[in-house]
């Protein structure tokens, strides 16, 4: 039959004529029809199934068309769906509609007979959208979830979170391969969608996983039975990052490597005690990412032409502001990696090092073996270094040795948690530091954001001829007419946003500022100053996106508010 096929698409002129005798090469070997024209590139996976359909009358389906409800798809074993990738798509006249992306494998369809009962009417739809559709309606790890399920009711354990906590040994449940399993499939996916944070969240009714994806949370499909599981999952995440699982009182941090489809993945752990149950935090460092260069930050012309000046310094102090998940450290990696070279030598101190750079001696803290910032800074300064980067300046006495170690020649690199740049240099002296020390080892100050840039696939123009004015008035500047947003597609998850940039507000210290620092002034009044001399404010920077077409307006008033 697959040589009939074969010739058809050629008369047809699907195939081309050495085309097709690859192919049929290929089913000489001894490889199925549609993994001999997928091979050989004849054509696409879309192509040869509307092809099959027209052949032999039957429907090609757009799932995209079709929302079957968790009732429906409850009657079907999961495991059936997720391992033969077949979905049920509707009911009617007694007949259920079935999705293959294989037309010739009968087995998925007759084990799902077997199990039903019910009679199956096939549709044809590509395998990946199959998946996708299966991995939404059901939930990540359905198949684990419905095997926990059977298993506890066959053993009649009742899987109440009490019971669970003084019935049954947790280190044995959380040790079981269906709890492995699931939670496996939870970091693979997270992974697979970029996500940098995953969340456990615990509620009366419901457990419920969040991905931090492109810093937006979004919600995970689960199955709603994961609620009974909850206590055996936190105490495998526990376990994996060497956390006491008897304690369920007080907080807890740990740490867990990983390596997922050959990237290596740092896992940061956060366990706090919730009123239904502890809650987790993951936070996902890619040890594998591709570390950018400065030109890659998404910098302005001007503005790396400064930073290209601040770089060159012979010592003084840098700060990099903003909150949690802004790009800080990226942009410090950057900068490090543009000056590392065998004349300089550079040490960090760091917690956690996210990134492994060539050529840098870095240091982790420890706080448990009394290795702190302030610590770790000292020991430093008896290396020798030409460059410091200290991982963040939590107190006072971090930053009085930075302001030391700055005065007495050495450049450093820092992060600090302010709003703006120059809210750097008021926060310096809240802490403690004197304002004539900050004023002479400062040199530069750069608040950035991270800002989600439009889906190239489902890329759009979008017309604000009507309220421009309104828009314009609320932004505190001009706005280009015509501007771009994300329809919404499978590529972004139907959220029309892919990827970041970094918008930035780089302020460099002039004699007018410094002596502004030392007259006790206000950050606003810095500001004020500071925009004078040049200085663009993060909204201001990221009017650039706008015309370009590469983000939105909305996403540039989620993440910056109005210069005052």
């Amino acid at each position: 039959m697959s040589t009939d096929l074969v010739q058809k698409l050629q008369e047809k002129k699907i195939l081309l004529e050495s085309t097709a005798q690859r192919v049929r090469e290929h089913l000489v070997e001894g490889h199925p029809l549609d993994q001999a024209l997928l091979t050989v590139g004849g054509l696409t996976e879309e192509q040869y199934l509307s092809f099959l359909a027209e052949e032999f009358q039957v429907p090609y389906m757009d799932l995209e068309q079709y929302h079957p409800s968790k009732d429906f798809l409850s009657q079907f074993p999961a495991r059936i769906l997720l391992e033969q990738k077949i979905l049920p798509l509707e009911e009617k006249n007694g007949s259920v509609l079935v999705a293959t992306s294989n037309l010739f494998d009968t087995s998925g369809l007759d084990q799902l007979r077997l199990a039903t009962g019910m009679d199956l009417d096939v549709a044809l739809a590509p395998a990946a959208d199959i998946e996708r559709c299966i991995k939404r309606y059901l939930g990540v790890g359905a198949d684990t979830v419905q095997s926990m399920v059977l298993q506890a009711n066959e053993n009649g354990v009742e899987l109440l979170e009490r019971a669970l906590e003084g019935d049954i040994d947790l280190t044995d449940e959380a040790e079981g391969a269906s709890i492995i399993r699931f939670v496996n499939q939870i970091l693979t996916e997270a992974i697979e969608l970029r996500a940098t944070d995953v969340h456990f969240e615990p509620f009366e009714d419901e457990l419920r996983v969040r991905y931090r994806i492109d810093g937006v949370l979004q919600e995970a499909t689960i199955p709603p039975e994961v609620r009974r599981f909850q206590a055996a999952i936190v105490s495998r995440l526990k376990i994996l990052s060497f956390l006491d699982i008897a304690e369920k009182r007080l907080p807890q941090d740990g740490r867990i490597k990983i390596r997922i489809s050959g990237r290596e993945i740092d896992v940061r752990v956060s366990v706090i005690p919730m009123l239904h149950g502890e809650a987790v935090v993951l936070r996902l460092l890619d040890q594998s990412s591709v570390l950018l260069g400065p030109e890659q930050l998404g910098l302005s012309k001007e503005d790396q032409e400064s930073f290209d000046r601040i770089l060159a310094l012979p010592h003084g102090i840098i700060l990099v502001t903003g909150p949690t998940g802004s790009g800080k450290t990226t942009t410090l990696y950057a900068a490090l990696s543009q000056i590392n070279d065998v004349e300089r030598k550079i040490i960090t101190i760091e917690d956690p090092i996210e990134y492994q750079l060539r050529g840098i001696n870095q240091i982790q803290v420890s706080t448990k073996a009394g290795l702190t910032f302030a610590r770790g800074l000292r020991s430093i300064l008896r290396h020798d270094p030409d460059v410091i980067l200290i991982g963040e300046i939590r107190d006072l006495e971090t930053a009085e040795i930075a302001v030391q170690a700055s005065l007495t020649g050495h450049l450093v690199f820092s992060t600090l948690h302010t709003n703006d740049a120059p809210g750097a240099l008021t926060r310096l002296v809240d802490m403690g530091i004197e304002p004539y020390l900050v004023a002479s080892s400062l040199e530069a100050a750069i608040a950035q954001r991270l800002a989600r840039m439009i889906c190239s696939d489902c890329r759009e123009e979008v017309s604000h001829k009507d309220d421009l004015a309104a828009l314009q008035k609320q932004f505190g500047g001009p706005l280009p007419e015509t501007m771009y947003h994300g329809r919404g597609c499978r590529k972004c998850q139907g959220t029309g946003y892919l990827g970041r940039r970094g918008i930035f507000e780089l302020m460099i210290l002039t004699e007018e500022i410094r002596s502004l620092i030392l007259e006790g002034v206000s950050a606003g009044v810095i500001r004020k100053t500071a925009t004078k001399q040049g200085m663009k404010s993060l909204r201001e920077d990221a009017r650039r996106y706008l015309d370009q077409g590469k983000t939105t307006i909305e996403e540039v008033m989620r993440i910056t508010k109005e210069s005052l």
